[in-house]
């Protein structure tokens, strides 16, 4: 197994310590160093490209999220944290766990378990670890250099090109490059309907529906016209009451 480099941050040092000791049962795995806050998480992130960050949420300066949202380069992500409350927030930013203070050695193995299962990050990320959903409110998405964080009830319409998929808000355009089959399947059926081999909508967005001879369109909240695919218009049925 190749081996990875690991970044502490947090803002105790105790539990910086315990990381460290830890990941001492873990010989594929170095630690590239230690952050107290989150401007210098940001700064060593950026820097040193680690594999894999175990994030403090509540830190000085700046928060575990709000480091994320600062980052270029995007690793693995463990949460460690005294702080249930934000576990789902955690798992929408693709967190591969949610380690909760004070935490056992035993519960860290299981943490490291997911890496040494193929954890990866990708360019657009689902919720999937998380038990008390079953489909994500918030995706990160990739702009530039960058992810950012989008509300899923702000998606208008989903778009496949080719191989990828492009994701539609009111005011962005988002390419995501898993196909527009993958994203259908993880997306909420009851807000997301399949209206084409090629397009996806939200049905919160949808403004009207009008038949022109003997094709069926969809006129979206932005103002865009989707056709309605012959073999899809039973999808559409089902919301008429």
């Amino acid at each position: 197994m190749s081996r990875k480099t690991a970044l502490i941050i947090d803002d105790e040092e105790a539990s910086r310590f315990l990381i460290r000791q830890y990941l001492a049962d873990f010989p594929d795995i170095t630690v590239a160093g230690e952050c107290r806050n989150g401007l210098e998480a940001v700064r060593d992130i950026n820097a040193l490209q680690p594999d894999l960050i175990f994030l403090d949420i509540q830190m000085p300066a700046m928060n575990g999220f709000r480091v994320l949202e600062e980052i270029t380069h995007i690793p693995l992500i463990i949460f460690t944290t005294a702080y249930d409350q934000f576990a789902l927030q955690a798992f929408e930013m693709n967190a591969l766990d949610y380690l909760l203070k004070p935490y056992t050695r035993e519960r860290f193995s299981k943490a490291m378990e997911r890496i040494h299962r193929g954890g990866h990050a990708q360019n657009l990320h689902f919720l999937a670890e998380a038990q008390t959903v079953n489909f994500p409110r918030r995706i990160l998405v990739e702009k530039g250099n960058r992810l950012k964080s989008i509300a899923v009830d702000e998606i208008i319409y989903l778009k496949a090109e080719k191989d990828y998929t492009q994701i539609h808000t009111h005011d962005q355009s988002y390419l995501s490059s898993q196909g527009i089959g993958i994203i259908e399947k993880r997306l909420d059926p009851e807000k997301f309907i399949r209206i084409h081999r090629s397009h996806i909508v939200n049905i919160l967005h949808i403004r009207e529906v009008y038949r022109d001879i003997s094709k069926m369109f969809l006129v979206m909240e932005n103002g865009t016209e989707l056709s309605i695919g012959r073999n899809y218009v039973d999808n559409l049925k089902k919301l008429i009451y």
